[in-house]
């Protein structure tokens, strides 16, 4: 018989929490010292953004380069927010993060970074007025929608649909209301927006409005009109 491989080391909490159960990984905490660890994490999360006021999650890829067209619009649509009085909340990162971090600081509100401890490395953007990092992508995921009042969301790849994809839940359940949920590039999500109606409406998985709770367009303009809207909508 084989022996069992020697459970090594985790690369991050989040890898020490998820992974000792299948024995792969070595555990290096006990139950209570991780409950703390989160707990922490959440307490620290409300004590810094408590009084952010109203704000916008901005997501996309950390590999679109500062050239790109997308960075200059992610850069231009948080500068327009944020001259209507949102606040800008991001995951901290290079890419897409820093330019809505960028436009965030361009229109003179607060620029949030919601950092994440990866195994490899990740710096944090130059361009945060509130930084917080996290050890856990779920106590990070829940500060991107306790502290928004919308979605933004710009081309990108696994975690940028991680994302889109758990507000999208949220919402079809009713967990939040009244929350848009913006794709920025019609050309980029047109694919998946029409497998979403050929697919998950034709087979019945999903109902036929749901895709009405996702709003694309490429017009800044109409990011702003839709996201302020909800916001005067939700402080009535």
């Amino acid at each position: 018989m084989t022996p069992r491989p020697r459970p090594r080391p985790p690369a991050t909490p989040d890898e020490e929490l998820l992974g000792t159960k299948r024995r792969a990984v070595l555990a290096t905490q006990t139950e209570p010292e991780r409950i703390a660890r989160i707990d922490a994490e959440l307490e620290a999360g409300f004590a810094e953004l408590r009084d952010l006021g109203p704000a916008v999650s901005v997501f996309g890829s950390a590999r679109t380069p500062t050239d790109h067209p997308n960075y200059a619009l992610a850069r231009e649509i948080a500068r327009r927010l944020g001259e209507e009085g949102m606040a800008i909340i991001t995951g901290g990162g290079p890419g897409i993060m820093e330019a809505a971090n960028r436009g965030a600081q361009d229109a003179g509100v607060r620029s949030v970074g919601l950092n994440i401890e990866l195994p490899f490395e990740q710096g944090a953007n130059a361009y945060q007025d509130i930084t917080l990092t996290f050890s856990f992508f779920f106590t990070r995921k829940l500060m991107f929608v306790r502290y928004a009042t919308a979605f933004v969301v710009m081309p990108g790849g696994f975690g940028t649909l991680d994302e889109l994809f758990e507000a999208l839940v949220l919402e079809q359940v009713d967990k939040i209301r009244d929350f848009p949920i913006v794709l920025v590039g019609t050309e980029f999500w047109g694919g998946l927006l029409a497998w979403v109606s050929e697919r998950l409406v034709a087979d019945g998985v999903i109902d036929a409005d749901d895709p009405e709770l996702l709003r694309v367009t490429d017009d800044p303009e109409e990011v702003v009109r839709i996201v302020c809207a909800a916001r005067d909508r939700q402080e009535d």
